[in-house]
């Protein structure tokens, strides 16, 4: 059955897990590090401006966004990690939310890991890649802001985060560009296989 993308709301903004919902509608989430464009990477999935709010100040909201697509599945933003000049109280709270998360769902049935190219990944990035490979936790790898880069430095960035040593060997990498659409189609066949929709 086709995805009706004009069918779409954020049903809840959890900021503890026992607002998390309760049904058993399968669940892509989005992982990376704050500014690493989550919520610009779910707006060009959805074909939308401003459906996921993209945050001024890195680590400001610490909820977890649950949009129900078309009755289908859920695209879960979380919140971003790595933002180091955050109070101790709110960075407790971002680890309960993801711990009850990831080791109490289900439902759970693939990860968006982001990794801006350009960039590469960060020793939290590093953190999170070895936790999903720990647990056998299905992820694919979205390479982000993939524009930002010319021909030469955008295969030379790519290579390098296909052949980190924290990426399971046979991860699909797909470099994505919101601002081009660049990798929807492509991170849009991997959710649909996973959730089965």
């Amino acid at each position: 059955m086709p995805l009706n993308l004009q069918n779409v709301k954020l049903v809840m903004s959890a900021g503890f897990p026992e607002q998390f919902p309760c049904d058993s509608m399968p669940q892509i989430a989005f992982s990376g590090r704050s500014n690493v464009g989550k919520s610009s990477l779910i707006n060009t999935l959805l074909g939308r401006k401003s459906l996921a709010r993209v945050s001024g100040a890195p680590g400001k909201t610490i909820t977890a966004n649950f949009y129900n697509i078309d009755n289908q599945l859920y695209l879960v933003d979380l919140p971003g990690y790595g933002f180091a000049k955050r109070p101790d109280a709110e960075k407790e709270k971002w680890g309960v939310l993801m711990e009850a998360y990831f080791h109490e769902n289900p439902n759970l049935k693939l990860v968006v890991q982001l990794i801006d190219l350009k960039v590469g990944p960060t020793k939290d990035d590093d953190s999170m890649l070895k936790w999903l490979c720990d647990t056998r936790t299905p992820y694919i790898i979205a390479a982000t802001k993939a524009d930002k880069c010319n021909a030469t430095d955008r295969k030379k960035y790519y290579d390098l985060l296909c052949e980190d040593q924290m990426v399971l060997e046979g991860t699909h990498v797909i470099a994505f560009s919101s601002l081009k659409g660049e990798g929807r189609d492509e991170v849009w066949h991997h959710i649909r296989r996973m959730a089965q929709v």
